[in-house]
């Protein structure tokens, strides 16, 4: 449980507009390496997961189609 001091001190940094413009500039300054003029680029990310994967030596295993036709979260 937070103390009153505590949740003082958490309302007063939310409501600091020195806080939300630090975060809109770490927002702005944000890289994405895989995001190429705002898109994804599935060719850089397939290529930084296979090498990932050599890095931490894991092993491939073969790829089984899913047979369920009807497949719902």
């Amino acid at each position: 449980m937070l103390s009153d001091k505590e949740k003082k001190e958490l309302k007063d940094l939310a409501n600091s507009s020195d806080l939300r413009e630090d975060l809109r500039k770490i927002s702005k300054n944000r890289h994405n390496p895989f995001a190429i003029n705002g898109e994804i680029d599935l060719d850089r990310l397939l290529i930084f997961l296979t090498e990932y994967n050599y890095f931490i030596n894991h092993a491939t295993r073969q790829f089984h189609r899913i047979k369920d036709k009807l497949n719902k979260l």
